[in-house]
């Protein structure tokens, strides 16, 4: 066994799905007598959770390795997560890093470490994604307000641009038994929001025995879980966002009007070239039924520019639909080339300039979208659940419909459900509050 020190640290990147499995990663090394400490801090192993979604996030897990080394030079790194499935050889290269796990390898941590020997030249562990066929729970604890329960990993759709299919595997379930007890232990230990998290969470259901079981059944179950006051969907597609799915979050106790819904352009032309599964009618019809039971429904959005064949006039289309929806606020990336993707081979490929370009324009008007959502709850009062943040003496929470609040900080109010009044806009550009009275419920 390679004595590697008593202390750990995580650090992840990407989506709520990798804090999940960074948390439960971590309680897994607690288990094994390792004490967790900050990436700030000065620790003995190092690991990094990573995406592989864009090169930005390729770089960024380089830019975490040195600090690493930075904080410690003698510290072990590990690299894990989405970029360490897909491309381990390139990770053991960088400088520093001394052992990559792959997908199957990524939960068995410290029984590896128990195992490894240093080398000059790393080790890399990894299988083939096709023996990632099991699905290991992960829920986040502790380190926020809410806490990111995952439900569902993989994924089966083959859009020309994505490599998770290739970094995650097919698309599987955790059994409901089992995501109802986590979700009863979450409010025994003092949760009051959980957000489910997966690759496509739609999709829940998949890998299943029971071919009954899908996200709808799945929530109505959740709904009845005592001790949460919110369930948030993460993310879902629109093709997979049925309308009883909306109507039963109009109707429901716990689950919040608030839907993140990826829509990537409003070309149908780029659409079919990125095989999307929808097409922007239906996305629109989603967004309009929405509002029409939930006038005051958050509703997110993910947008992909510069995606090869994107000219002018199709941006135009995209930014003028974008114009056209009640939606309030977006997540633009900017396309960037993977490996092993079928966008690879098709023409019109855009300049990178130009990229920028429109990622610049789309973030204009997702702020202008987000203002004038937030602008119609002025002068009303709202519950927020404080979070435990202090910066310049504010601290912030989330309302039920995702309005960012602020208020002077007081740690007494941390993870408490609390009644606030809508003053206004503050510097940074989002509400402040006014203390009305704690809740002990909402419901």
């Amino acid at each position: 066994m390679l004595n590697l020190g008593e202390t750990v640290a995580f650090y992840t990147l990407g989506c709520k799905l990798n804090f999940s499995e960074t948390s439960a990663i971590s309680r897994q090394m607690e288990i094994s007598g390792y004490k967790i400490v900050e990436y700030e801090d000065r620790a003995d192993i190092y690991i990094l959770n990573t995406c592989s979604v864009t090169d930005n996030a390729d770089k960024k897990c380089r830019y975490y390795v040195r600090k690493a080394h930075k904080n410690n030079p003698d510290a072990y790194v590990i690299v894990i997560g989405c970029y360490a499935q897909l491309k381990p050889n390139e990770i053991i290269e960088i400088e520093g890093v001394d052992l990559v796990l792959g997908a199957k390898e990524k939960f068995r941590v410290p029984e590896i470490l128990q195992e490894v020997v240093k080398s000059p030249c790393g080790q890399v562990i990894t299988s083939d994604i096709k023996q990632a066929d099991f699905f290991v729970d992960a829920f986040s604890l502790g380190d926020r307000t809410r806490s990111y329960l995952k439900i569902q990993d993989g994924c089966d759709y083959k859009c020309s641009y994505c490599t998770i299919p290739l970094a995650r595997g097919a698309s599987r379930s955790d059994t409901p038994g089992h995501v109802l007890k986590n979700a009863r232990d979450l409010a025994a230990q003092g949760v009051k929001e959980i957000v489910l998290t997966g690759v496509n969470t739609g999709d829940y259901g998949a890998g299943l025995e029971d071919e009954e079981w899908n996200f709808y059944r799945l929530i109505q179950q959740l709904d009845q879980v005592e001790g949460i006051e919110r369930f948030r969907i993460s993310s879902i597609e629109p093709n997979l966002l049925t309308n009883e799915i909306i109507e039963f979050v109009a109707n429901s106790k716990r689950f919040v009007p608030h839907f993140h819904i990826p829509l990537q352009s409003g070309s149908n032309e780029m659409l079919g070239r990125m095989r999307r599964r929808y097409r922007r009618e239906l996305y629109a019809e989603k967004v309009a039924y929405i509002k029409e039971l939930m006038p005051h429904a958050c509703i997110g959005v993910d947008l992909i520019v510069g995606f090869a064949g994107e000219t002018d006039a199709i941006f135009d289309e995209t930014v003028a639909f974008l114009k056209s929806l009640d939606v309030s606020y977006f997540h633009v990336f900017t396309y960037s080339e993977r490996a092993n993707t079928t966008a690879l081979e098709l023409d019109g490929v855009v300049p990178q300039e130009i990229r920028q370009q429109r990622n610049k324009v789309l973030s204009i008007l997702s702020e202008k979208k987000r203002r004038t959502f937030y602008r119609q709850f002025v002068d009303q009062e709202v519950v927020i659940i404080p979070e435990d943040d202090n910066k310049d003496g504010f601290m912030h929470g989330f309302s039920d419909n995702y309005l960012k609040v602020s208020l002077p900080y007081n740690h007494d109010l941390i993870n408490k459900l609390v009644k606030v009044k809508l003053t206004g806009f503050d510097e940074k550009g989002f509400l402040s509050g006014q203390l009305i009275d704690e809740v002990v419920a909402v419901m």
